[in-house]
């Protein structure tokens, strides 16, 4: 199957499973485990971080930090189409008892600083405490640009609050401006990197930050459930995907742009495709159910999600060869539409 519904689905490499094979390993909770502390280690020097720990997924990433930094009764303010606030189950309230407090996203993916300014709650008993700023880079594929995370940097500090990123597709955003990941997190108190999406590890994320702000994670990471015990198995193969698969992201970059050339000279897109990154978007015609599409695609054995606005993300898993067949699928499957 040529599979475009996330890069999430990508599939462990060859490299990846011989080194979990070999991987040398201990008890992680006691802090014995050689391969996860050598991950921790690298991704600390790699993103310029006193320290780092390896956790089972972006989401419990993301929660440690938001409760790491908040308490209960206190507030993060985030984009409306944040992943932490829109697609991680209201972890935050449910089990920090943090406020959330979203703010329109712009079209370019960023939030108007300005907004940020005016949602900062006084320092009156009537008001959660404002502690943090969340951002996300890339957010639905669109990069944030280096200025404007200086000025939150700065907008942050001024006010007394703490910058977390939900860099869970960080690598996308470096490679795509030529930069190094460290260049990204240099503007952020905190950050967490997905290494199970395009950089094709088959489990985990990381979350760095000052060795205090570690250790309270660490305290969370456990009563959260998320102690494991021997995942140098797991640390082996996502130290093969900081260290190896970061620069790789170019070819799904590419591969998207092609993707999004080859859509848009059909007449029922044109128009409405745009490309971020590793990821296509388009507007399906309004009289068009998209399961229809999705199961025709199917048949022929490409997958994605059924969705007014497709969103066809571009991973390791998807070559230049099936990128021309998804194009001449979609072309064949309109002209088969009556008009």
């Amino acid at each position: 199957m040529i599979d475009l519904r996330s890069d999430t689905v990508t599939q462990p490499t060859s490299d990846m499973r011989k080194a979990m094979a070999a991987a040398e390993v201990g008890d992680d909770v006691y802090g014995d485990d050689p391969s996860v502390n050598r991950l921790q280690q690298l991704a600390a020097e790699t993103l310029g971080f006193e320290d780092a720990l390896f956790t089972s997924s972006g989401t419990q990433a993301n929660l440690l930090a938001l409760m790491s930094h908040c308490g209960r009764g206190d507030e993060y303010i985030c984009g409306q189409q944040a992943h932490n606030y829109k697609f991680e189950a209201g972890g935050a309230s449910v089990l920090g008892s943090i406020q959330p407090q979203p703010l329109t996203n712009q079209p370019d993916g960023t939030i108007a600083l300005s907004d940020v300014v005016a949602a900062i709650k006084p320092d009156d008993i009537h008001f959660a405490r404002t502690k943090l700023l969340s951002l996300e880079n890339t957010i639905g594929g669109k990069v944030l640009p280096q200025h404007y995370l200086a000025e939150a940097q700065q907008l942050a500090f001024y006010h007394g609050l703490k910058i977390h990123l939900d860099g869970a597709r960080i690598a996308n955003a470096a490679v795509a401006q030529g930069i190094k990941i460290a260049d990204i997190a240099q503007h952020f108190d905190s950050v967490s990197v997905c290494l199970s999406k395009g950089l094709c590890a088959p489990v985990g994320s990381l979350l760095l930050g000052d060795e205090h702000f570690i250790a309270r994670a660490r305290r969370w990471r456990k009563m959260l459930g998320g102690g494991m015990r021997q995942a140098g198995i797991l640390a082996a193969a996502a130290e093969i995907a900081l260290t190896q698969q970061v620069e790789r992201l170019a070819d799904d970059h590419a591969n998207a742009q092609t993707l999004a050339a080859g859509l848009a000279d059909i007449d029922e897109l044109a128009g409405s495709v745009e490309v971020h990154t590793n990821m296509v978007f388009a507007d399906l015609p309004a009289a068009l159910v998209p399961q229809l599409l999705v199961e025709t695609l199917a048949e022929q054995g490409i997958r994605i999600s059924a969705a007014k606005r497709l969103r066809l993300v571009l991973h390791h898993g998807v070559t230049v060869a099936d990128v021309t067949k998804v194009i001449a699928a979609v072309k064949q499957f309109f002209a088969a539409q009556p008009k």
